[in-house]
């Protein structure tokens, strides 16, 4: 009698009890990683220092693709689904232990541990459609953009070794149905914002292509605080190191820059300037009487031009 009593307590609590708690520990981890980009995304914390990539984080993160859904009322950073959906995760782990649902564990345990399947099989599909993006189409190194795939993934392994499962059979067939939806709802919205097919990309002649990143309240202080410093960006519409520089700033404050265009054929050159003031490579940023070519990180352009902050 003992022995069907403890059988049937086993059968109660499905999966391994260091599985869930390691996936509430590494959710947490998820939470704060995604937690911190959503707060820099909403101007409530300051810069985040990117290891490994000289302003990578910024790009990938202020890029068309760091915002889920944007109207002239609304803007979404991705980053809000991605702490809501390890906000979720954290929950279903540790639901179990909820005193007032422990009436029926097994029920308990069952959903959680299924939903806790779907929604990191989910995570990892998203993230590995960010990743391609960040690799192929921003072309640079954001280090939390990798930790949460990372975190994804290795959630994902201990819900399919630690969940229990009595038919590997199902889970891997509901699992292939939820990757194939993902896939296709990530990949639409990924060709959706992507800005080679927006109508936004200029088709004029000489003309730079459009600034997509969205602006903080700091870079179009930075930006108006350096224009009313007399300083010039000189650039060229075919340069992408030029493109790269303005995205940076943002759509909002690459628009306050006092910007010359050298390039002979570019819309609205300023070609004798630029050769008058020995202009050879692009970007090439004039402060404080100074030229000095080459992308300049914010930190270094506030750095030359006195800038205190708002």
């Amino acid at each position: 009698m003992g022995s069907a009593r403890l059988k049937s307590r086993r059968r109660q609590d499905l999966g391994s009890k260091w599985a869930r708690v390691a996936i509430a520990i590494l959710s947490t981890v998820g939470v704060i990683d995604t937690g911190s980009i959503t707060l820099n995304k909403w101007e409530l914390i300051g810069n985040l220092n990117c290891p490994g990539s000289l302003g990578g984080c910024d790009k990938v993160l202020n890029s068309p693709w760091g915002t889920f859904i944007k109207t002239s009322n609304l803007s979404i950073p991705l980053s809000l689904i991605g702490l809501i959906s390890y906000l979720l995760i954290l929950l279903l782990a540790t639901l179990p232990l909820i005193p007032t649902l422990k009436k029926e564990p097994h029920i308990i345990s069952k959903v959680a541990w299924w939903g806790s399947f779907y929604t990191s099989i989910s995570n990892f599909i998203f993230s590995l459609i960010l990743i391609s993006v960040m690799i192929f189409k921003i072309k640079a190194f954001c280090f939390f953009c990798l930790l949460s795939g990372f975190i994804s993934f290795t959630i994902l392994l201990l819900n399919i070794f630690g969940g229990g499962w009595e038919d590997y059979g199902k889970l891997f067939f509901r699992g292939f149905l939820m990757s194939i939806a993902v896939l296709l709802a990530g990949l639409i919205w990924s060709s959706s914002v992507d800005p080679s097919r927006s109508e936004i990309s200029n088709n004029i002649k000489g003309m730079p292509p459009a600034v997509l990143a969205t602006s903080t309240t700091e870079k179009i202080k930075l930006a108006e605080h350096l224009t009313s410093q007399g300083a010039v960006m000189y650039n060229a519409y075919w340069c992408p190191h030029c493109h790269d520089q303005k995205e940076m700033f943002g759509k909002e404050a690459a628009e306050k820059l006092n910007l010359v265009e050298c390039a002979e054929d570019g819309f609205n050159n300023q070609r004798q300037l630029c050769k008058d003031k020995g202009i050879t490579g692009f970007p090439s940023w004039e402060i404080n009487g100074s030229i000095d070519s080459g992308v300049k990180t914010l930190k270094e352009l506030a750095e030359l031009s006195n800038f205190k902050g708002p």
